[in-house]
């Protein structure tokens, strides 16, 4: 796993990653955190999130996915289904369901650039430290990077 600062959405759009996963409660919201952002500045990954059932536990470890234009070209924003709710305190973060949706990224997207945020791990409450074992071996040879985020 590659480690830059940075601003993962700015750096998208520069064309840094062919492809940028973030992860997503199973409600259809995107209302705070990278989401929120995401969703202002790619619009269809919303749309895309909205084509799904809202409040589907079943969506816990699944993806959609939408390409966005860019100045370099395309970039694909991956929603991953990483936790049911957004709403209450304590963990949110569903390790399983990470492990799912980077397995599914892997076996659909292999070979991009990847990029992504600490997925779980901000307003989730997730462990960093877990949550980036579990990508690092679920993105085993994969070109991927993760973007602590810095304006």
């Amino acid at each position: 796993m590659k480690t830059i600062k940075g601003d993962l959405v700015k750096l998208a759009i520069k064309g840094e990653f062919d492809l940028i996963i973030h992860g997503c409660n199973c409600f259809c919201t995107m209302g705070a955190g990278i989401a929120k952002t995401i969703k202002q500045k790619f619009p269809e990954a919303y749309e895309a999130d909205l084509k799904t059932e809202k409040g589907d536990k079943a969506k816990l470890g699944t993806i959609s996915w939408a390409k966005s234009k860019t100045v370099k070209g395309e970039v694909i924003i991956i929603n991953g289904y990483t936790q049911f709710n957004w709403r209450g305190s304590g963990r949110k973060a569903d390790y399983e369901a990470i492990r799912a949706v980077f397995k599914m990224v892997k076996q659909e997207f292999s070979g991009l650039r990847m990029g992504y945020p600490a997925i779980g791990a901000g307003l989730a409450g997730g462990d960093w430290n877990i949550i980036s074992a579990i990508i690092e071996a679920a993105l085993k040879g994969e070109n991927h990077t993760f973007v602590e985020y810095q304006k």
